[in-house]
């Protein structure tokens, strides 16, 4: 949608929208490149192609200014990353060498982890589950650390002060 700048800060530019609505664009919504100064950029009262990015419980319109220009042009040489990656780097490729797969360049998203297999398990019993588990890891922490837990408690114990 079309918005008119009504307000320059370092972090970014709120934008009046159409029905009265305020929207923020944050500095890093601004361009593909990195912008320093948000004021060299753009400038109040200037018209703005804004995409609607968010909005908040509170009602705060995230905006962004970036995602509706064209993808930034990548040459051969250093795809998109900068000049320092012109070439291989030592301990790359992990320890077989070669190279890694080719990544995915679309947005990454968090995915929660499934649920473990509770086999249809009451509460009683899942409870029941991680106390046994979690005082496996402790028996297993402490026999790793000698019984001792650090700082001086462990001082204390063997007869000190």
């Amino acid at each position: 949608m079309e918005g008119r700048i009504t307000g320059i800060k370092p972090f970014g530019a709120f934008v009046a929208l159409p029905e009265g609505r305020v929207g923020m664009v944050h500095i890093s919504e601004v361009s593909n490149s990195y912008v320093q100064d948000i004021a060299a950029v753009l400038h109040e009262g200037e018209t703005v192609n804004v995409k609607v990015i968010g909005i908040s419980p509170e009602g705060k319109i995230a905006l962004s200014i970036k995602q509706l220009l064209p993808p930034p042009q990548r040459t051969g040489r250093d795809n998109g990353r900068g000049p320092r990656s012109s070439g291989p780097r030592e301990g790359r490729g992990g320890p077989r060498g070669g190279k890694r797969p080719p990544r995915d360049d679309g947005p990454r998203v968090w995915q929660p982890r499934p649920p473990a297999k509770s086999d249809n398990l009451s509460f009683e019993d899942m409870m029941s589950r991680f106390k046994s588990q979690s005082e496996e890891k402790m028996a297993d922490l402490d026999h790793e650390s000698g019984g001792r837990r650090g700082g001086y408690a462990s001082r204390n114990r063997r007869g000190g002060r």
